[in-house]
């Protein structure tokens, strides 16, 4: 049986509106630029310690403090008379011998067992730590205890070769790492199953930020369960049916997603010549004109030498030529941008490098032209 003609255009079109349908919805349903709530914001109770402790690196082939630190000279000796052996510390020469800073940071919820990493970084006049074992070191944390202890084989990356008159160096010798050489001894004792309100962080301060938090909390869990009481603070109340798991609903309110604020800012680093713009970026209309001034200086001798026999002595005359270029670049016009794309191709215009772009923008601020923060660093 023959279909009519009304029917069949009608089964071509029907699935690609349904298609152009669905892929609006899910366009719009979407998140753009959105952030997970873990990744912008830190939880009161559960944060990292930092440790530090003083240790000795032995086993060094001769690239050790030696007689220069005397504390190393110190140090060894209360060690070996610790182990029963009385010696003079002037009489120790150290030179497989280091003194060194150990630092780590204890996770939290850390338990008694665990390890983790230490970095070691020498204090005396150690040339490399390769290849030596860093001794027993107790870690402690600010409150003076003893969270931790270090040992092990350091590894630096590197290495310094030296000769008679010259030597090759590679990354930094002096500074190494002991892959899970700290076992932690003591526990940081937090009830954080036991919690019945929650305190987020913000990790970068922002009111628009912070509102969008709470909003999301809001939706989620109840209206009036998250609060702000400042810009980088988010009060969260733990639901009844979550007293006593709490660790399930900071999961779920960590997978929510906030598109996060941020701030006009254009962060120049001077000594490297980077220049970074944020988004949201604007310049006001300006009539910029840079111009290039180049200074050239170059410095020459002229020996004036008597005649053989003559009653004169040499003269040495110094010459100096300078030549002076300034550049004639036209004004341009640098029209008010909507985004920074605009603001990107107004400053191609002007054909400058990244050092005049730092110039540009320091007189753009100061003009009231540049609707952003500028930040040096």
């Amino acid at each position: 049986m023959r279909r009519s003609a009304k029917n069949r255009p009608t089964a071509k079109i029907a699935a690609p509106v349904c298609l152009l349908t669905l892929g609006l919805m899910l366009f719009w349903a979407t998140p753009v630029q959105a952030a997970r709530i873990k990744d912008i914001v830190d939880i009161k109770g559960a944060r990292t310690n930092q440790l530090v402790g003083y240790g000795l690196v032995v086993g060094l082939a001769g690239t050790g403090d030696g007689k220069s630190s005397v504390f190393t000279s110190q140090s060894l000796a209360a060690m070996l008379d610790k182990m029963g052996v009385t010696v003079n510390p002037e009489q120790l020469k150290g030179d497989n011998v280091a003194a060194v800073m150990v630092t780590a940071d204890l996770p939290p919820f850390a338990r008694a067992g665990s390890r983790i990493d230490v970095l070691v970084s020498s204090i005396g006049g150690a040339e490399a730590l390769q290849g030596g074992t860093l001794l027993l070191t107790p870690l402690r944390a600010a409150n003076g205890q003893v969270y931790a202890v270090a040992q092990g084989p350091v590894s630096t990356g590197g290495f310094v070769v030296r000769g008679a008159s010259a030597g090759v160096a590679k990354n930094f010798p002096t500074v190494g790492r002991v892959a899970g050489g700290a076992l932690i001894e003591r526990e940081l004792s937090v009830a954080f199953n036991e919690k019945e309100r929650l305190c987020l962080a913000l990790r970068e301060p922002d009111f628009t930020t912070a509102a969008r938090v709470a909003a999301a909390i809001n939706a989620t869990v109840f209206d009036g369960a998250a609060s702000t009481p400042d810009g980088g603070t988010v009060d969260v109340i733990v639901p009844e049916n979550y007293l006593g798991n709490v660790v399930a609903f900071v999961s779920m309110i960590e997978s929510l997603d906030v598109t996060p604020d941020v701030e006009s800012k254009v962060v120049i680093n001077e000594r490297t010549g980077t220049v970074i713009m944020g988004e949201n970026v604007r310049i006001s209309t300006v009539a910029v004109a840079h111009g290039n001034l180049s200074i050239e200086i170059n410095e020459s001798a002229t020996v004036s030498q008597p005649l053989p026999f003559a009653d004169g002595r040499t003269v040495v005359t110094p010459q100096t030529d300078v030549a002076v270029q300034e550049g004639r670049n036209p004004i341009y016009l640098m029209k008010q941008g909507v985004n920074i794309g605009d603001v990107v191709r107004a400053l191609n215009a002007l054909g400058v490098s990244p050092r005049d772009l730092i110039a540009i923008f320091q007189a753009l601020k100061a003009a009231g032209a540049l609707q952003a923060k500028l930040e040096i660093i």
